[in-house]
């Protein structure tokens, strides 16, 4: 390492500190900075919890080195890790998430006792029937009526969301939360959007508009793509 020349550089922000990583240089000087650098004390102003998100630039890392540089960061006083970013990733980490990330479209009627499993996205141009049930480790957009179950994120996705054309499901399912079967009488509703309230297993349903405004990245794609 070249003396002086600074590997790490900390930016504070309102939500808390990003140390941004030279990605030239091997992989335990960064080590060595980064405890260095957590280890000043006025680094901390106060008794308040900091959250540190570390941006590696084109820097590749195994999962034992990232998890040794979260290791880092929480046995600074204060510190919790917030990201750990990455331009690059892996051939399988790439196939995986293209894998997730795709939008499968299908055209037709899920019948009573038809089970549709997907990975990523799916959107379906047809309907539902009661008895019928479709699944998705993404989001769930019917392009019909939803009548029978629904389950978005089903590998423990929380942020996924299940969107109708029209909505009068016997069950939804998001992550491991489930909402319970609406009353018989109930009637149906137009364009609504079942999503999980943040910090809660409480599924809840909204017009479409408003959800998007929640959930902005409502795309499997954006969301897994930046995933730390």
């Amino acid at each position: 390492m070249i003396a002086n020349q600074q590997l790490i550089t900390v930016k504070g922000t309102r939500d808390g500190l990003i140390l941004k990583v030279d990605d030239h240089c091997a992989y335990q000087d960064v080590l060595n900075e980064l405890k260095e650098k957590l280890s000043v004390n006025d680094l901390i102003e106060d008794d308040r919890l900091i959250t540190v998100n570390l941006q590696l630039g084109n820097r590749y890392v195994t999962r034992e080195q990232k998890d040794e540089l979260k290791e880092v960061v929480r046995k600074s006083q204060n510190l919790v890790v917030g990201k750990v970013e990455s331009n690059v990733i892996t051939k399988e980490e790439a196939a995986d998430w293209k894998k997730h990330a795709q939008v499968k479209p299908l055209v037709k009627v899920v019948r009573s006792g038809q089970v549709i499993n997907v990975e990523g996205d799916l959107l379906l141009i047809g309907d539902v029937n009661p008895g019928g049930k479709i699944m998705a480790s993404g989001n769930i957009f019917v392009m019909g009526s939803l009548r029978g179950i629904a389950h978005a994120g089903m590998e423990g996705d929380s942020h996924a969301v299940i969107a109708a054309s029209f909505m009068q499901p016997t069950q939804l399912r998001i992550g491991d939360a489930i909402s319970r079967a609406p009353d018989q009488d109930a009637e149906g509703v137009y364009m609504e959007c079942g999503y999980l309230e943040k910090g809660k297993d409480k599924i809840l349903i909204d017009r479409l508009q408003e959800v998007i405004k929640k959930r902005p990245d409502i795309s499997s794609f954006e969301r897994r793509m930046f995933n730390g």
